[in-house]
C-alpha cells in the first residue's frame, strides 16, 4: 500500500509564495506518478499538476506560476505556489497512482490519495 501526507498549507496573502509537500510511503514502482489536486467548498475536484518521471504537466489555471518537482531521495514531492491569488483558495490534495494511454488529469487516474491541506489566499 501507498500512504501520502500532505503537509504545508497555511494562510498567505495575493501575490505571496507557498509550498506544501506530498510524502510517500510505501510500495510504489518506477512509473508512479503523483498528481496535486484541489477542490473548494461546492466544486468539482480540479487537476493542478502532476509529475511522473521526468514528465510534468500543469493545470491552466496555475500554468506559469505554480511548480511541482520531486525530491526522490526524501520520497517526497513539492508543489511550489508562487503569484497565489484568492481562486487558489482550497484543499489541496496529493495523489497516486500507474496513469497510461492518456495524460493523468483526472482524479480518476489516480489510485491513492492524501487527506488534503488547506491553502488560504487572502485579498
Amino acid at each position: 500500500q501507498v500512504q501520502l501526507v500532505e503537509s504545508g498549507g497555511g494562510l498567505v496573502q495575493a501575490g505571496g509564495s507557498l509550498r506544501v509537500s506530498c510524502a510517500v510511503s510505501g510500495r510504489t514502482f518506477n512509473n508512479y506518478v503523483i498528481g496535486w489536486f484541489r477542490q473548494a467548498p461546492g466544486k468539482e475536484r480540479e487537476f493542478v499538476a502532476f509529475v511522473g518521471g521526468s514528465t510534468t504537466f500543469y493545470g491552466v489555471s496555475v500554468e506559469g506560476r505554480f511548480t511541482i518537482s520531486a525530491d526522490n531521495a526524501r520520497n517526497t514531492v513539492y508543489l511550489q505556489m508562487d503569484s497565489l491569488k484568492p481562486e487558489d483558495t482550497a484543499v489541496y490534495y496529493c495523489a497516486g497512482g500507474h496513469p497510461t494511454y492518456h495524460l493523468p488529469t483526472r482524479p480518476n487516474d489516480y489510485t491513492d490519495w492524501g487527506h488534503g491541506t488547506q491553502v488560504t489566499v487572502s485579498s
